[in-house]
């Protein structure tokens, strides 16, 4: 009988113990910085300044992520439909809006009064606010991003299911909501989660046009306190417990999804 003995790796032992020694001495050292006051950025970790604007932000990502996601399916559909005008309008959107940073086109949407200075019988600065501003630049942004997605996520799925519902009776729409995208989601949701992660991160971005973030509100408080490496750090405390949380859930999304995908695919 042949005994199996597990290969010895003693060089990953060694180079995991110095990843965690260096994480510990970084924490240590930024606690103990001698201009870093650690009493004062556990207290304004949950001052209600920084927590209105958590909720802030979080509101910012998940009407940006709703746009994101109506706009990426339309422009996804567009772009596979057989109509030239439709490809090419999507394919210039796409091209448009991934092809430009993201902080231009929050300091345009931001500023976009010196463009014009009324928008139908509104104001512009009445009708775009900083939070407006916001949404709108992360929302069509990213639904620049999503569309690529989706649009990956259905081509994913056999063309004959597609075929199959049609030659069933089904209309094209019908067919798409009711056997494409369920079928496509499996490949979507992890661009999709990762994604929405790079948008929570990017909604710091919004603190250049003071779209009331958690960086917008970490910055007008620091003039007051003179606290501003300690409120910088718990701006980036919160992101990251927001990142951590998503990353959770896309686990076990993703987990959900893939037994449902083993469920179907079970069988003679």
């Amino acid at each position: 009988m042949v005994r199996a003995i597990p290969l010895r790796r003693p060089w990953l032992w060694l180079g995991s113990a110095v990843v965690v020694a260096l994480a510990v001495v970084l924490a240590v050292a930024i606690y103990r910085g001698h201009d870093i006051h650690g009493a004062a950025t556990a207290q304004l970790q949950f001052g209600p300044a920084m927590l209105r604007g958590l909720q802030i932000t979080i509101v910012l990502a998940v009407l940006s992520e709703i746009i994101g996601i109506a706009l990426g399916i339309l422009l996804a559909v567009m772009r596979l439909s057989p109509g030239t005008v439709l490809r090419l309008g999507s394919g210039f959107y796409v091209w448009l809006f991934r092809g430009t940073p993201l902080l231009v086109q929050i300091l345009i949407w931001g500023n976009l009064a010196l463009l014009f200075e009324y928008i139908g019988p509104f104001k512009t600065t009445t009708l775009m606010t900083p939070f407006v501003a916001s949404v709108v630049a992360l929302g069509l942004n990213e639904g620049a991003y999503m569309a690529e997605i989706m649009r990956a996520g259905i081509v994913a799925v056999d063309r004959g299911q597609l075929d199959a519902s049609l030659a069933l009776g089904m209309s094209s729409a019908l067919a798409l909501r009711r056997i494409v995208l369920p079928q496509a989601l499996r490949a979507i949701v992890s661009p999709a989660g990762n994604q929405f992660i790079s948008l929570l991160k990017a909604t710091s971005l919004v603190s250049v046009i003071a779209g009331g973030d958690l960086l917008t509100v970490a910055e007008n408080i620091s003039p007051a306190n003179l606290r501003s490496i300690e409120l910088t750090l718990v701006a980036a405390l919160w992101y990251l417990v927001l990142t951590t949380v998503t990353s959770v859930g896309q686990y076990f999304m993703e987990r959900r999804l893939g037994r449902g995908g083993m469920g179907i695919h079970a069988g003679p």
